[in-house]
């Protein structure tokens, strides 16, 4: 599945999201709603790593979805 897919889909994939990173919040899923860049971002600032790195970890759950 690529991005775009994925953001029209966002509705359906939020409960994957929340079990991949459990440290997001709902809010924080609301928010993203869809923005690769906005949940990357969310990633970094819950888990306090690097943007190269939550940029990865996206796309790798990306990769399996």
């Amino acid at each position: 599945m690529n991005w775009t897919q994925l953001s029209g889909k966002w509705d359906q994939v939020r409960g994957q999201v929340q079990q991949q990173w459990g440290k997001l919040t709902d809010d924080d899923i609301a928010i993203a709603k869809g923005s690769r860049d906005e949940l990357v971002g969310r990633i970094k600032e819950r888990y306090g790593i690097a943007k190269e790195d939550a940029q990865a970890q996206v796309d790798q759950w990306l990769e399996r979805i």
